[in-house]
Parts: C-alpha cells; structure tokens; sequence
C-alpha cells in the first residue's frame, strides 16, 4: 500500500511539472500544487481512458492512469485552472 502511494506521488509529480511545460503562460503553483495538479490529472487521465476504451471496468471509473493518460489529464486540469483563475482575477 505504501507503495502504491509513493508511486502515485511520483507519477503525480512528473505529471504535474511536464504539464505545467507543456501549458503556455505562468501558473503560479507551489510544488505540492503541481503534484497534486500530476494526481488528480492521474485520475482524470484513467476516467478518460475507462470512457473512450472501456478497459479495466473491473477497477472501477475512476482509477489512476499510466504517465501519458497523466500528463494528458494534468494538461487538461491545469487549462481549466487556468481559465477560471483568469476570469476571477477579472473584478468589476
């Protein structure tokens, strides 16, 4: 168990900090953020390969994804962040 959470750390991290690459413009993101970011793109990752290929039903929909579906998640995460960051730093 304790592996497993160390591995979905680990994956987390390079996940969140290829995204944050890979996205143009500054997020302004504390490390523990960009792993979270790397986490929770992970998850996303592993839903969006569940709904488009129907694998590893028996795990469930929401279960982490290998490094690509991550990285993919993460991107798509961080780019929702990043557009409702922009629209509340907006102040009328």
């Amino acid at each position: 168990m304790l592996g497993l959470i160390v591995t979905i750390v680990i994956v987390g991290a390079i996940a969140g900090f290829l995204a944050r690459l890979l996205v143009p413009g500054r997020q302004h993101l504390s490390i523990l953020a960009t792993i979270v970011l790397g986490i929770v793109g992970s998850f996303i990752g592993g839903f969006l390969g569940y709904v488009m290929f129907g694998k590893d039903a028996d795990n469930g929909f929401l279960q982490p994804s290998g490094i690509i579906g991550s990285i993919i998640g993460a991107v798509i995460v961080l780019l929702v962040w990043t557009a409702t960051q922009r629209r509340s730093d907006v102040r009328v």
